[in-house]
């Protein structure tokens, strides 16, 4: 059926696939909503800045 370059071949195959699946998996599940959550945190933080220097130069 295989001759054992071919073999070779497809294990290295499933092993590339493999990895590949569980790293979009990983990067779906943990990075990108990591990144996106620790965006808008420090977003939300410069816009609190912002407001908080723009309402003491106005009292001064």
């Amino acid at each position: 059926m295989f001759e054992f370059d071919q073999y070779l071949g497809f294990l290295a195959f499933l092993t590339i696939l493999t990895i590949g699946f569980w790293l979009m998996i990983f990067l779906l599940t943990f990075v990108v909503p990591y990144w996106v959550f620790g965006a808008t945190i420090e977003r939300l933080k410069e816009i609190k800045a912002e407001k908080k220097a723009k309402r003491e130069s106005m009292s001064h």
